[in-house]
């Protein structure tokens, strides 16, 4: 119970990452604030909202729903995101513009604001969903790879800017993870049987990553217990960025 009485949103919560981490954080006491397209596939017991992240009074709307529910922000997870599959050349400018809308300006506005309760508070822990796509190159995911380097970048000068107020901001950077969202994209392929072996061949652990393993670790970084965790973007790949 290391989130009893406190109160936290979540985006993306209705599948996937954020829905596991909505649910985790609802085991652990906590009043969560469920964000997303489709706010009645949240977890049972969430307060879900339909919020479009890349929208500034979606957002808004998700920051007041929170304080006006209990009268504090404690934890903010900013976990919804989009991806792409293309390269420099096939990549429209369409498609940049709207994987960075959602991936890095909601990381933004979510940030953005939250943070006035946080500071005003003097605590609260962000914690931003990257990729270890924002770290290594990845084929065919230009835009993907370079809006998760941008939460990275973002997540660390947050965290330098707030370090001394209480509010400390992470990012955790996930592999291959067994999600809805990249069983799409392995739908998409020519071959999705092919495509998932080959996804699950890379990681040295010979397996995909599974979305309650990304939000355990996430809570970890909302929680107490990282008390002196800040600017951090934790990997969590099954061995793939250290092979």
């Amino acid at each position: 119970m290391r989130f009893a009485g406190r109160t936290a949103v979540v985006t993306g919560a209705g599948s996937g990452i954020g829905f596991e981490m909505a649910r985790l954080l609802l085991e652990e006491g906590a009043t969560v604030i469920a964000a997303d397209l489709d706010p009645a596939s949240v977890p049972d017991g969430a307060v879900g909202v339909k919020a479009d992240v890349s929208q500034v009074p979606d957002v808004e709307a998700m920051i007041r729903t929170a304080l006006d529910q209990t009268g504090r922000l404690d934890v903010l997870l900013n976990n919804a995101g989009i991806g792409s599959t293309a390269d420099p050349v096939s990549c429209t400018v369409e498609d940049w513009d709207r994987v960075f809308s959602v991936n890095v300006r909601g990381v933004f506005l979510g940030t953005k604001f939250a943070l006035p309760a946080m500071l005003e508070a003097g605590r609260g822990a962000i914690v931003n969903t990257a990729s270890v796509a924002g770290m290594v190159g990845l084929p065919n995911r230009t835009s993907y790879c370079a809006s998760k380097g941008a939460v990275i970048a973002f997540t660390r000068q947050v965290a330098v800017q707030y370090a001394s107020t209480g509010v400390r901001c992470n990012c955790v950077c996930p592999g291959t993870v067994d999600s809805p969202w990249v069983g799409r994209l392995m739908d998409e392929t020519e071959d999705p049987a092919a495509t998932r072996a080959a996804l699950t061949a890379r990681q040295p652990m010979g397996r995909l990553g599974q979305p309650v393993e990304i939000a355990k670790a996430a809570l970890y970084l909302a929680s107490d217990d990282a008390g002196f965790v800040t600017g951090e973007a934790l990997v969590i790949d099954g061995g793939l960025t250290a092979a």
